[in-house]
């Protein structure tokens, strides 16, 4: 052992072995999705709770109580996957209760399986035909659950549901858990052994403009699409999803995802927070990089700040853009970076563009930031060359120590890119503040600018060394 805080090859092999490491690489994949998407008040949150085995999704006997998209780790046998509750699918509902449709509309996008749960003792309403022809054309699996079906005599109502063409009914009971194991088991066998990274293909990459209200994500978009660039042409989804354009720029094709509904107007001034969330969080899903649009003519709010959070959150690449930047003088240059250095200390890694929609201002520089951020967010770090590195900056400066003990980190693997993921196998809790630092000195040596960075640390005692 050539240091105290770096455990040598010999005592890796003690100390783990392939399987372990395997083990760990898949923990930090990203599990598939399954959503649960329906009409409002078909069950879709007791199915939730059943299938999580303890009360998690909140159940009331009353329409539209979930509102919005919510995650959880859940896992049927020896499969891994996120569940998603959704709020309730109604294609022609208004206001707030369209917004929900939105958002679960995203979900069925963004999922690898989707459950669509139907009340059987009501049987097929007009929205659930409406819901199942989207869900055909989606191409994803779709498993239709007929809920409600407490005993044998009941089956009869699923069997009417084979109209919505979603194939085979499964008669389930979530309140009761009848027929839930047997619909897993089928939901199981349809995941992905990895979920597919977002726009994985060799397709346009995707991008979402996204910022509070007023920064100019529509003057942005029209000007890109409009005066300094050509418009390849619009791909139109489904009657409830959004509209990606495609777009030329640079020289290649980019397709800017979700921005018509971020641009539409609230109709209302209640949960006027909450109509900002839905259409951001179902870009910042759909998209690859984000480009985060700030007002620099004022001062840095509460709103940009959680929107950069959810991108990261999200694990996207990111581009900060400062628009209006025809707005601002000296003065507001000299506390716009005052305000910079003091609330953007989590992001000194995304790229910043100043810009100016109004005038075409240095809009040729969000291109090359973009290629950047995604080449950062796709990039693998060879494991020799991480460990080489990992062991220089660990003998330099080693761990904290905790509670009366040094940490070893005994070796480190990049499990996943998109974005980069690292796990690092340690004898003990490595701090917070280390972990910024590891992060920190990553950066500084292989880049990584535009790409969040995630370091899963996973602890074991060293083994005792047997007799050689």
């Amino acid at each position: 052992m050539s240091d105290g805080t770096w455990v040598d090859e010999s005592d890796w092999e003690i100390g783990y072995d392939a399987d372990e490491v395997a083990e760990a690489v898949a923990e930090a994949e990203t599990p598939p999705v399954v959503a649960v998407v329906g009409r409002p008040n078909v069950g879709k949150s007791t199915l939730v709770n059943r299938i999580l085995g303890r009360r998690e999704a909140v159940v009331q006997d009353v329409p539209g109580v979930t509102r919005d998209r919510v995650s959880y780790d859940a896992s049927w046998g020896d499969r891994r996957f996120i569940l998603q509750d959704t709020g309730g699918w109604e294609p022609d509902a208004k206001g707030l209760q369209q917004l929900v449709a939105e958002q679960a509309a995203v979900a069925m996008r963004t999922a690898d399986v989707i459950i669509f749960v139907v009340d059987a003792t009501v049987g097929a309403t007009i929205a659930d035909e409406a819901a199942a022809k989207i869900l055909q054309r989606s191409g994803k699996p779709v498993f239709l659950a007929a809920n409600k079906i407490d005993n044998d005599r009941a089956e009869a109502d699923a069997a009417v549901l084979w109209n919505l063409g979603l194939g085979e009914p499964h008669p389930i009971s979530a309140m009761h858990g009848r027929g839930v194991a047997d619909l897993l088991d089928h939901v199981t066998e349809a995941l992905p052994p990895v979920r597919k990274p977002v726009g994985g293909g060799t397709g346009p990459r995707r991008v979402a403009l996204v910022g509070k209200p007023n920064v100019g994500k529509s003057s942005l978009l029209n000007r890109l699409a409009g005066d300094q660039v050509s418009v390849v042409h619009d791909v139109a989804g489904t009657t409830v999803d959004p509209v990606d354009s495609l777009i030329e720029l640079g020289g290649k094709t980019w397709r800017f995802v979700d921005t018509a509904g971020l641009r539409r107007k609230v109709a209302h001034a209640r949960g006027h927070e909450f109509y900002a969330s839905v259409r951001t969080r179902g870009a910042i899903d759909a998209a690859e990089v984000v480009i985060v649009l700030i007002d620099a003519s004022q001062p840095l709010s509460e709103q940009d700040l959680r929107i950069i959070s959810m991108v990261i959150e999200a694990g996207r690449a990111l581009v900060l853009a400062f628009n209006k930047w025809d707005l601002v003088d000296e003065d507001r240059r000299y506390l716009l970076e005052r305000e910079i250095d003091r609330e953007l200390v989590q992001v000194p890694w995304a790229p910043r563009v100043n810009i100016s929609a109004k005038t075409g201002r240095a809009l040729q520089k969000l291109v090359p930031a973009m290629e950047q951020a995604l080449a950062s967010w796709d990039t693998r770090i060879p494991t020799s060359r991480l460990n080489t590195f990992l062991r220089d900056v660990v003998a330099a400066t080693p761990p904290p120590v905790r509670g009366g003990r040094q940490p070893k980190i005994m070796f480190a693997t990049q499990a996943t890119t998109r974005p980069p993921t690292f796990v690092l196998f340690t004898t003990g809790f490595l701090e917070a503040g280390y972990r910024r630092f590891l992060e920190r000195r990553l950066r500084e040596t292989f880049g990584f600018e535009g790409s969040p960075i995630h370091i899963n640390v996973r602890v074991r005692e060293k083994r005792g060394r047997r007799n050689r």
